[in-house]
């Protein structure tokens, strides 16, 4: 008969050799332990932690041993989800059992991301909550408290096995081509053995006793039914000989008196779900329902790590991506909605996420569509936030004197469909204010220009200038400069891109770039507003023609290379 345990969508099997007749021969012959044999069912009445009925309640519990890495971002991204789906509470736990990797410096920098990316927690550090404290490090006499009832139980043996024992355990395993697992006396030692090293002061740790045979069996959420053999575990350590609990044991005492109900967590966790269910099971918790999330990948379907590039949230907030790019972004790998929609915000991501979407599949980073996602959630923001974003960051390298204005406003707007990330608005106006017209004339699809006549064109774009007519086009806006366009074109018996390249490349310098006119427009106005900085680069309308009237269009006609004239920018 197989004992059941657990939620409707978890279930743990623990098989008939774990019932209580099988294991009765270990301790037999040592009658201080017989009364304290392993009793695997569980009562109602003896839970003592575990999921509060009918509460969702979820952890993200990351080591401060690091960065923030993406991957632990998602994590964090879908048990938030879950949580605020489901009406429940999302729990930040610090697991710093990692003495010496440990730190406060990375605690607090994972805490700030998460902030940043809109992940609040309702119970946790700086928060509170009545099952505290929420880091692991000020847990201790806790996890001393259940160690020691596991040891009075029969479930847990000291261990006085040296390191240079278990290693010769290991290495005899090996030989045998058999799993590592214990085969030291300490699991059958009798009470004077264990008095005696006692007595001697000889270091122990508590070690778990593991049944030899049998099978375990989970319903993860999203890998679905996942068995182990447990002859393959051996008897493990939950409390080493300095007094420090170990991982599996901290993790089921804090999920438990925590009263977590759903433990979403990455699939590389997946292994410890073992010893985590059987110290569940001898201390009597209810367990939780698991969910095991998949790997995000590199490109190459490697395990995502910093020699393919940014791997923590911090260097992409850095980099000037958007918090809520990276949130869409992050949902996405692994989950989807089932339609083709991609643009989701926070609160949509809550209304339509679902545990039953997560796939087990790898899912691959890709950084270019990241960029995409940030560029589209760039330009969903009112057009008031965006223009205080960008005239912020102008201002701060030194491009403008000002934030705010009519001309902030104009090239945000002209500018904005060709950024992606915010510290390319540098770029994308600095180059809007430059002149690069030898370097253009100079290149492979610049000759093809200057072979159709651009000379005839810039003689008489020059005198249009000298006479004003095009100064005064300017000045109207958007209506003169189309006005006048219209009418140098029929001029040049011109239209179309035999009009429009050639006078791209003699008023900005280039061969692409966003509106022609709206570009020539705030250039014009550029060099008479007095708000462009130090960082500006910026080639005034009176040095463009004046380069026009030197260049040596022979040279270039012949295809030789004219030296340069240095413009005198700002």
């Amino acid at each position: 008969m197989a004992s059941l345990v657990g939620s409707r969508w978890l279930q743990i099997r623990v098989f008939s050799d774990l019932q209580t007749s099988r294991i009765r021969p270990i301790f037999v012959s040592k009658p201080y332990l017989f009364n304290r044999r392993r009793k695997f069912s569980v009562s109602a009445s003896s839970l003592i932690g575990g999921p509060l009925e009918g509460q969702v309640r979820v952890r993200f519990a990351p080591s401060p041993t690091g960065n923030l890495h993406v991957g632990g971002a998602r994590t964090a991204l879908f048990n938030y989800l879950f949580a605020r789906s489901k009406g429940g509470k999302f729990v930040l736990r610090i697991e710093d059992t990692d003495l010496e990797r440990s730190t406060r410096q990375s605690e607090e920098a994972m805490l700030n991301d998460l902030t940043w990316l809109g992940l609040d927690w309702d119970e946790g550090p700086g928060v509170g909550g009545e099952f505290g404290p929420y880091r692991q490090s000020e847990r201790n006499s806790l996890y001393k408290q259940y160690a020691d009832q596991l040891l009075n139980s029969g479930y847990v043996y000291r261990c006085f096995c040296s390191n240079e024992e278990l290693e010769q355990m290991k290495e005899r395993a090996k030989q045998m081509q058999l799993p590592p697992v214990y085969t030291g006396k300490w699991a059958t030692a009798s009470q004077e053995e264990v008095q005696e090293e006692l007595e001697k002061g000889t270091p122990y740790t508590y070690r778990f006793r593991v049944p030899k045979e049998g099978n375990l069996k989970i319903d993860d959420l999203i890998r679905g039914e996942v068995r182990w053999n447990l002859d393959t575990l051996g008897d493990f350590v939950i409390l080493r000989s300095n007094g420090q609990p170990v991982y599996n044991f901290c993790v089921t005492v804090d999920d438990a008196t925590m009263r977590i109900s759903h433990v979403i967590r990455a699939e590389e966790h997946l292994p410890n779900t073992l010893r985590q269910a059987l110290i569940y099971k001898a201390l009597g918790f209810s367990m939780p329902t698991f969910a095991h999330v998949s790997l995000i990948l590199a490109p190459d379907r490697s395990k995502l790590s910093k020699r393919h590039g940014a791997t923590s949230v911090g260097q992409f907030r850095e980099m000037g991506y958007l918090p809520q790019a990276m949130v869409n972004y992050l949902a996405l790998l692994g989950w989807g909605d089932g339609t083709e929609n991609e643009f989701f915000t926070i609160d949509n991501l809550v209304e339509k996420f679902s545990i039953s979407r997560v796939n087990k599949g790898g899912a691959i980073f890709d950084s270019t569509k990241l960029k995409w996602m940030n560029g589209q959630h760039l330009r969903a923001l009112p057009s008031d936030k965006l223009i205080n974003i960008f005239g912020s960051r102008w201002k701060s390298t030194g491009i403008l004197l000002e934030s705010e204005g009519t001309f902030v406003k104009e090239v945000t707007e002209l500018l904005k469909d060709g950024i992606d990330l915010v510290p390319d608005c540098d770029t994308a106006l600095s180059n809007l204010l430059s002149y690069p017209l030898h370097s253009t004339l100079a290149s492979a699809e610049g000759k093809t220009v200057v072979e159709d006549k651009l000379a005839d064109v810039a003689a008489s774009l020059i005198s249009a200038y000298e006479s004003g007519e095009l100064l005064e086009a300017l000045e109207e806006g958007h209506t003169g400069w189309q006005k006048w366009v219209k009418s140098f074109g029929k001029s040049l018996k011109r239209k179309g891109k035999s009009l429009f390249m050639p006078l791209r490349v003699l008023l900005t310098g280039k061969l692409h770039g966003p509106d022609m006119g709206s570009s020539i427009i705030l250039i014009h106005k550029a060099g008479k507003c007095g708000i462009l900085g130090p960082q500006a680069s910026f080639v005034a309308l009176d040095e463009r023609f004046k380069m026009l009237k030197e260049l040596d269009w022979e040279a270039f006609s012949s295809g030789e290379q004219p030296q340069e004239p240095v413009a005198a920018g700002v």
